[in-house]
């Protein structure tokens, strides 16, 4: 991966663009799969609308100052504001999107 690796998913100018940042430590298992995950994740409910920037905190420790990164994978999205953080490999596909928003969040039963 490199330090700033951006992915467009489509050339064509969208309605409206995710931004999406994923903060990863070089070529472990645990940032491919957050990649995999997110890439996945976007083509299902982001089709044409996203581009992700892979940042490689191992290349560029100084850029995790910007996003007040405490702990990798992270994912931060930049666009649509308010800006969201999410940590972890995003395996969880439903909290992934919760954390995106989305889809609402499931309700807790009383």
């Amino acid at each position: 991966m490199n330090a700033r690796r951006k992915i467009a998913a489509d050339k064509a100018a969208p309605v409206e663009t995710w931004r999406l940042r994923l903060y990863v430590a070089g070529h472990t298992p645990k940032s491919l799969l957050a990649f995999a995950n997110l890439k996945r994740i976007c083509e299902q409910h982001l089709e044409g609308q996203y581009r992700i920037e892979v940042i490689d905190l191992i290349e560029t420790p100084q850029l995790a100052k910007d996003d007040q990164i405490l702990a990798i994978p992270t994912l931060v999205r930049k666009l649509p504001e308010p800006v969201r953080k999410i940590i972890g490999d995003l395996s969880n596909t439903e909290r992934v999107l919760v954390g995106l928003n989305l889809i609402a969040a499931p309700r807790s039963g009383a």
